[in-house]
């Protein structure tokens, strides 16, 4: 482990924090707005719910093990307490979560029920299959150039990873054709999240091509990844709910209200 500023240190643990916070309590408003989307559309919140609780288990031991693996030095920095940081509880968390995402959107959609179910076990075979082959990459220690080991393992991972974003684009460019007024202009919106959030992940993947080494680059991943994980998932889910909340609508969904007698 590099030695690390007590700026980087503390930059890094309080986004891992912000994180824990950002997936607990977006999953407590997806439970509590459930009702608020019609019936056919709340397996979707139910999805989210998943999708972030998941996060925040996963992120609660990457922020233990961050914390466990520095102790402040002599001179005020923090250094190596001889604990190793385990961060493939990120490759966990997305080797559960990324499907479950996939599923989410595809659900809230309104896909034909046989274009559904074949669209999502390619779009989650793909997902496998891009964490799986990002992995090696990410735990190598020695050369990190473009065309080192890693940058062959991050090419393999951008295959199936540039196919879900392809499949999912044109689906989404189709689902919108049919839509109008918000819930077109939010189908729209999310398509575009999707893009920017799923295409912060291998820039973040690349930030040692760039010659960012040490603590800087330790430091650039770590907040890289949390902050795109809050946009991807707690972000993600909220224009899901959005998306569900809209279509209720348009399809003349009204929530109930309870009457008491006076």
């Amino acid at each position: 482990m590099e030695q690390l500023t007590f700026g980087q240190f503390n930059l890094v643990y309080n986004m891992l924090s912000f994180a824990i916070a950002a997936m607990i309590f977006s999953g407590v408003f997806f439970v509590l707005a459930r009702n608020r989307v019609a019936p056919q559309y709340r397996i979707s919140l139910i999805v989210s719910t998943l999708v972030v609780g998941i996060a925040a288990y996963h992120y609660l031991r990457i922020f233990n093990s961050w914390e466990a693996a520095y102790i402040i030095g002599e001179a005020g920095n923090y250094v190596a307490s001889g604990k190793p940081f385990n961060d493939a509880y990120r490759y966990i968390d997305w080797l559960l979560t990324v499907p479950l995402l996939l599923v989410e959107l595809i659900l809230v959609m309104g896909l034909a029920s046989e274009k559904r179910s074949k669209m999502l076990t390619k779009l989650v075979i793909a997902s496998f299959l891009m964490i799986l082959l990002g992995y090696p990459g990410e735990i190598i220690t020695g050369d990190t150039s473009m065309f080192s080991e890693r940058g062959l393992w991050g090419l393999l991972s951008t295959i199936p990873f540039v196919y879900i974003l392809y499949v999912l684009w044109g689906e989404l460019g189709s689902t919108i054709s049919n839509q109008s007024g918000k819930t077109g202009i939010l189908l729209r919106n999310i398509r575009l999240l999707l893009l920017f959030t799923w295409g912060f992940y291998p820039i973040v993947y690349m930030a040692p091509f760039f010659g960012w080494e040490g603590a800087t680059a330790t430091v650039a991943i770590q907040v890289g990844y949390s902050l795109a994980d809050v946009l991807a998932k707690a972000g993600y889910g909220l224009m899901i709910y959005a998306i569900a909340r809209s279509k209720s609508e348009d399809e003349g969904y009204k929530i109930g209200r309870v009457v008491t007698a006076t």
